[in-house]
């Protein structure tokens, strides 16, 4: 499996903090059939900046431990970017690491409490500037949990989305997850990755949520979301399905209103 999203570098942000933390947690990673890690350290979101340089060094720093403990598993370079004002122009400065530092896909965070008054035109730049934003655990952020149909605008506008694989599981709540599942079901779910910080609280699920995916959606929607990530990574160009409006009754009854 590959895993878009995951904050496995050392010393960079509130993932692993020694190299042992980034090793135990890329043994957890091969133990749940990961075979390929996006680093995607956090960057701009009130509390870490994380560098370019020093990004593309501690993968290549990992990946070198890594072949040295024979470990079936590669680092690509990526970065978690809270939307700000300067991204783009930080951009086209060759500052932002996009997925697998390959130009096309960049892993986008909203504040989990609101959305930024500039979002909209940022979004609409980057895609104007062959940026492809994908938009990490969208189902976490509270003003989509409530007000979905600014997610479901998103998507048609090309905005991918990524759902962490916990919210799947329920390890965020049901709530998260019942919304988790409807977004699944109205094709606004592109990708899954764990999110993972650490081996203890903050672990890889992607087994078992694929698993849960199976179950409730069917082997065709699993392999798409699978397949979608490895497009990705090799920055293919992605052909979503259709996303369908959520139903109001259905909304309701989500939303316990």
């Amino acid at each position: 499996m590959i895993d878009l999203h995951c904050h496995i570098l050392p010393g960079l942000d509130d993932g692993p903090i020694t190299m042992e933390d980034s090793i135990n947690m890329a043994r957890a990673a091969v133990d749940n059939g990961i075979h390929t890690i996006v680093a995607s350290p956090h960057h701009q979101n009130g509390r870490y900046n994380t560098d370019r340089k020093k990004i593309l060094e501690k993968v290549e720093e990992l990946n070198h431990v890594i072949k040295h403990l024979e470990l079936p598993l590669t680092i690509l370079p990526g970065q978690e970017v809270r939307l700000y004002g300067d991204l783009i122009q930080d951009y086209e400065l060759n500052q932002i690491v996009s997925i697998n530092d390959g130009r096309r896909y960049l892993l986008c965070e909203l504040p989990s409490s609101r959305i930024p008054n500039f979002t909209n035109r940022l979004f609409y730049e980057m895609q104007a500037n062959r940026i492809t934003p994908i938009l990490v655990h969208p189902e976490r952020n509270k003003v989509l949990i409530n007000e979905p149909d600014i997610l479901f605008d998103y998507v048609q506008k090309g905005i991918l989305t990524q759902i962490t694989a916990s919210s799947i599981t329920g390890k965020f709540g049901k709530k998260i997850q019942k919304f988790t599942f409807k977004c699944i079901e109205a094709n606004w779910v592109h990708t899954i990755a764990s999110d993972a910080h650490n081996t203890k609280n903050r672990n890889f699920e992607l087994i078992d949520a694929y698993e849960i995916v199976r179950e409730k959606f069917g082997v065709e929607t699993e392999f798409l979301l699978r397949e979608n990530a490895q497009s990705i990574v090799n920055g293919n160009i992605l052909y979503p399905e259709q996303p369908l409006k959520l139903k109001q009754n259905i909304l309701s009854r989500l939303l316990g209103i």
